[in-house]
């Protein structure tokens, strides 16, 4: 990781260093030489609903076209829709988008795609990196043009609908889809349309400031109370991208990433279609999640934190599944990164197709209980392996824990913060363990 690139992109405070306007011009430069080393001629910008999302916009346009590169805006896209675009616009090198994610409005990112729709390198990051912190003495020679992409989404709609077999259904799936106010506010209606489906919405009315308030992924108590009021067969709820998918079943209950990632690779082994018989997830996987696929006989690979990381083991193993408990799942047959109204429609086609409820095709997994805390640290984030007094404690809780749980830290990628995880087989228990390591994080760091 650099200066300027976390886990997934650009992020911080929005007209805030590192997210201002000058780097963004900066950044749009950068991805305008980057891609003219390949002979492509286009960047396709989209965003998210914040209300910093034109501003950043109109910077990162600015610098892509100051290098002779046209700018094709999309609008406001989930996305995956921008690494859709990637792949099938002619001449797009790489695709900009603007977000923050599941962060709070006064955040936002910059994401960069490069052709075809795949992830940047920690290479070409890096590449990147170096031409927006050393680009003042760049010559500049022709301008580009700046359009907008007038189609997009009902591009994108079409990619996401082809081959799912909704058309056939006897009696329409009842749908509450929460889209977290964010990007798939519009397009939400669009793939999940009345001619499909027997769609409820709710928080799909941005304002620039609502986006992931108390609502999406992260936020599911009213769409599990809509879920059960209304008999709905299943919630569906996104973060400001669209691009995790948190699930509630007809019962109320949340279905999260690890539990959507079993009945997924379930159904590609009964079908024989899971490639190489193999998923890919995060070490943050439910230890559930590896009872499953042991009893299910399917190869589990655990990665580092971070989608990118989970998209280049899947490469590298021939998978074709993978995915986070927070809710980002790839499926290479389908798409080239994470998407999250891709991931609710492949789960809709496997209710469809097996018959089952989502709380019985979810039942294959037993989740652990497991308690994540954050500890708030300042930029030069310090070695805790290293303060004896952290240590001690850790290896107290381990102890307890012995071989029915486990504790993993880490540093989040993208905010200030030291995430604490702890996992058992009871949830008070875990919670003491969890609270107790966090305090001697906080105890030793005010020294």
């Amino acid at each position: 990781m650099g200066t300027l690139f976390g886990t997934d992109g650009i992020r911080g405070v929005a007209n805030k260093y590192p997210i201002t306007c000058e780097v963004a011009i900066k950044t749009g430069r950068a991805v305008g030489l980057f891609i003219k080393e390949s002979g492509f001629n286009a960047v396709i910008i989209g965003k998210d609903t914040r209300i910093s999302g034109d501003m950043l916009e109109s910077a990162l346009a600015a610098g892509v076209a100051s290098t002779g590169i046209d700018v094709l805006l999309a609008g406001v896209i989930p996305t995956p829709g921008v690494a859709y675009l990637c792949s099938v616009v002619k001449g797009a090198g790489a695709g900009i988008v603007i977000s923050a994610s599941h962060n709070p409005y006064q955040d936002n990112g910059i994401k960069i795609f490069k052709h075809e729709g795949e992830k940047l390198s920690d290479d070409e990051e890096t590449q990147i990196e170096d031409y927006i912190l050393n680009s003042e003495n760049v010559s500049q020679g022709s301008v580009g043009k700046i359009a907008i992409i007038s189609e997009g989404l009902e591009k994108y709609s079409d990619f996401l609908l082809t081959g799912f077999p909704f058309k056939k259904l006897d009696k329409k799936l009842k749908l509450i889809i929460d889209s977290s106010n964010g990007a798939a506010s519009k397009i939400g209606h669009m793939v999940f349309n009345d001619k499909l489906f027997d769609a409820q919405f709710i928080y799909d009315s941005p304002d620039g400031k609502n986006i992931n308030n108390d609502c999406g992924s992260q936020h599911t108590q009213e769409l599990q109370r809509l879920v059960v009021q209304k008999k709905a067969d299943i919630g569906i709820a996104f973060d400001g991208d669209a691009d995790r998918l948190i699930a509630v079943d007809e019962k109320g209950s949340e279905i999260t990433g690890d539990r959507i990632l079993a009945v997924c690779a379930k159904f590609a082994k009964d079908q024989r279609n899971l490639k190489e018989n193999i998923v890919v997830s995060t070490i943050m996987s439910n230890i559930g999640l590896s009872n499953t696929f042991d009893s299910l006989g399917i190869h589990h690979i655990k990665t580092e934190v971070g989608d990118r990381k989970v998209l280049k083991k899947m490469k590298e193993s021939g998978a074709v599944i993978g995915g986070e408990n927070s809710g980002h799942m790839i499926f290479l047959d389908y798409h080239s990164t994470g998407d999250g109204i891709l991931s609710a429609l492949r789960l809709l086609e496997i209710m469809v197709k097996t018959g089952q409820s989502l709380s019985s095709l979810a039942s294959i997994m037993t989740v652990y209980p497991q308690v994540l805390m954050n500890v708030e640290v300042d930029a030069s984030r310090p070695d805790f392996m290293k303060i004896e007094t952290i240590v001690d404690t850790i290896k107290a809780v381990e102890r307890k824990l012995a071989d029915k749980g486990r504790v993993l830290i880490r540093y989040s990628g993208t905010q200030p913060l030291l995430r604490v995880m702890v996992e058992g087989q009871d949830q008070s228990i875990v919670e003491r363990y969890c609270l107790d390591i966090c305090q001697s994080i906080k105890k030793s760091f005010e020294l």
